[in-house]
């Protein structure tokens, strides 16, 4: 899955446009490295994404398509 996708169905960021920008912008990182929007995460991988002056830093835990609002925190685990 892209990592554009994977940061909205997760809602660490609430859209795909908004993510898509962040990884132009050179805000998230996969594992201490700069990626693009097409980037394909797999489970496992360290995700960071500054938000200005505060990052958030998570660890993949589940890809799915599609995931209820409630269970999308499932979906990674906040370092």
């Amino acid at each position: 899955m892209r990592i554009d996708k994977y940061l909205k169905v997760s809602r660490l960021i609430k859209r795909r446009t908004v993510a898509n920008d962040a990884c132009d912008a050179g805000r998230v990182s996969v594992n201490g490295k700069p990626v693009k929007a097409s980037y394909d995460v797999k489970v496992g991988d360290i995700i960071e994404v500054a938000f200005g002056t505060k990052s958030v830093k998570a660890r993949v835990t589940s890809l799915q398509e599609s995931i209820r609002k409630e269970d999308a925190q499932e979906m990674y685990q906040l370092l």
